[in-house]
């Protein structure tokens, strides 16, 4: 299991601000307001991220990520830096194949490298895969980003947000996990199924595998 740094309240408060601005608003309505104009995505990219963040949580008995708006979440939240996605690569991370992905400050550019590691993993177009070749190819990135050990991967950040975009809207945080307005009440010892659903209170997007 691999943790994202942990949130402080001006992060979890930008990224209450960034959910509204696109989770569960209609696509059209979006608004890529104060970002730098290198910053703003391409229709693939929205497109892409949509795909990907649905293949992460898709749609059961409870929308999926998609249904939510969580892609335009994850890309307005990569562009504002949230989980220090804006903060400049270690020297030694700075490998040749990312070297060209790099913004002028030295940070990496999340959106435009997922694109392309997916792209090369489909020896073409990924969008044009189907169902199932999506479904390994992105689990191959995620087990190889995740493995015990691995080396730094963006992925982690990414795969981060889109939890958090999840799991922070309306339908994940009251419908995907339980929710109870504190304070509630105490049950000390409470018997669990295996059909039981987490407690959103009890969520911080802070550990994830």
């Amino acid at each position: 299991m691999s943790a994202s740094a942990p949130w402080g309240r001006r992060e979890f408060l930008g990224a209450g601000a960034l959910l509204a601005l696109c989770v569960g608003v209609p696509a059209a309505t979006v608004h890529w307001i104060k970002l730098d104009p290198e910053d703003l995505p391409s229709d693939r990219q929205r497109a892409l991220m949509a795909e990907v963040a649905d293949l992460v949580i898709p749609r059961t008995d409870t929308p999926g990520a998609r249904d939510v708006g969580t892609g335009d979440f994850v890309l307005l939240a990569l562009a504002h830096g949230l989980s220090g996605t804006r903060a400049p690569m270690a020297s030694g991370a700075v490998t040749p194949a990312l070297a060209p992905l790099t913004r002028r400050d030295g940070s990496l550019r999340h959106a435009l490298w997922l694109e392309r590691t997916l792209d090369q993993a489909s020896n073409g177009d990924f969008l044009r895969r189907s169902p199932t070749e999506r479904v390994a190819i992105l689990g191959a990135i995620d087990a190889a980003a995740m493995a015990r050990g691995a080396a730094w991967s963006p992925w982690v950040a990414v795969k981060g947000l889109i939890l958090t975009g999840y799991y922070t809207s309306q339908t994940g945080g009251s419908r995907e996990l339980r929710y109870e307005l504190v304070p509630g009440r105490f049950d000390p010892d409470l018997p669990l199924s295996p059909t039981d659903r987490a407690w959103s209170s009890d969520w911080t997007a802070v550990e994830f595998g």
